[in-house]
């Protein structure tokens, strides 16, 4: 079902007084489940902040304009999801708004839900990935697009640069070698109408590609008629598509973090038990028998007992009793309690691997 959407396409800014940014985040995380049956992968919790409010953080500290809107383009999540981002967003001082994206036909019909957006300079930013770096944007261009150097170019979408680095081509999971620099889903435009006109036109003339609407598609067409678009590098990107890239991102982001203030809530109730850093601990947790790190974070509200936590996330409201648990997840009001054992093992005896 295609979108209908206004093609008009106006001039380029003369400044940018203001920033827009774009969040794609309507899909399922289908690899994420069962902890996205219940809540939309984006917002599920890394080191104690949702995935999509890291995000629009690290990229409101790239402006040097202020944030004028961050638009969210969402499946059918609910009306508390809704106001959660909408909460995100004015903590940064912009206006959040809500679209929806109905089915999934791609990565530029999903930007092009947000059209109202799309107006004046705007980066976008897919809500399944972290990034750690120091990112410019150099308002004499017409874009940026970011990438990190990797090791399987085959598995990705790569950019080809020529010799003034300006990006040439667009190639999807090339077969052969043809560069090496994978597009990690963070794009700063210029002019945002432009961008909308080039998503329109896809729409209107059925340019599918993989039976969807690409991104990509609309970025070659801008190239071939003119646009300078150059590649901005990140020093980590940090993967949030399944439950092991997720815990590693969480141990990444603690390690990146373990200074910060913000790691450690209110209330926070310790019995005969050691955390070592660095971890994130909410509020209102009650700690009792048990070590906790390093690399774990514990949800507010959470009860652990007699257990050993490191390199996982728990969410809030859980209660953990008699567990070790490492490389794990646990959702939200969650209770894993496992009984203690009583052994009696004789000597030059083994058990278990």
């Amino acid at each position: 079902m295609k979108p209908i959407v206004d093609a008009a396409v106006s001039e380029a800014p003369e400044s940018t007084k203001h920033m827009k940014i774009i969040v794609p985040m309507a899909g399922r995380g289908k690899r994420m489940r069962p902890h996205t049956l219940t809540v939309p992968k984006p917002l599920i919790a890394i080191a104690g902040k949702p995935i999509v409010q890291r995000l629009v953080e690290e990229l409101a500290a790239i402006s040097d304009a202020p944030i004028d809107e961050i638009a969210f383009v969402i499946g059918d999540f609910g009306a508390a999801v809704e106001q959660q981002l909408i909460a995100i967003a004015e903590q940064l001082g912009a206006k959040g708004s809500i679209h929806y994206q109905e089915e999934a036909l791609g990565t530029a019909h999903a930007i092009l839900c947000a059209k109202e957006a799309l107006d004046g300079p705007v980066i976008v930013a897919f809500a399944d990935t972290l990034v750690k770096a120091d990112l410019k944007l150099d308002p004499d261009k017409d874009g940026v697009l970011w990438v990190q150097q990797i090791d399987n170019p085959e598995q990705f979408g790569v950019v080809q640069l020529d010799d003034e680095g300006h990006i040439t081509a667009f190639v999807e999971k090339p077969k052969s070698f043809v560069s090496d620099l994978a597009m990690i889903g963070i794009y700063y435009f210029k002019d945002g109408a432009r961008l909308r006109g080039e998503l329109q036109y896809l729409i209107d003339n059925d340019v599918i590609n993989g039976g969807e609407y690409q991104l990509p598609d609309a970025l070659r067409s801008m190239t071939e008629k003119g646009a300078k678009f150059v590649p901005g590098k990140v020093d980590d990107w940090m993967d949030c598509g399944n439950k092991n890239a997720t815990v590693e991102t969480n141990t990444r982001i603690l390690g990146y973090h373990k200074n910060n203030a913000d790691l450690k809530g209110t209330n926070i109730k310790m019995d005969h038990s050691v955390i070592i850093e660095p971890c994130y601990i909410g509020n209102d947790v009650v700690i009792r028998n048990s070590v906790i790190g390093p690399f774990a974070s514990i949800g507010s509200g959470c009860i652990i007992e007699d257990s050993r936590i490191r390199e996982s996330i728990v969410q809030t409201h859980t209660t953990v009793k008699n567990a070790n648990l490492h490389n794990s997840m646990l959702g939200n009001h969650v209770e894993l309690i496992t009984a203690p054992e009583v052994l009696s093992i004789g000597d030059y005896s083994t058990r278990g691997k």
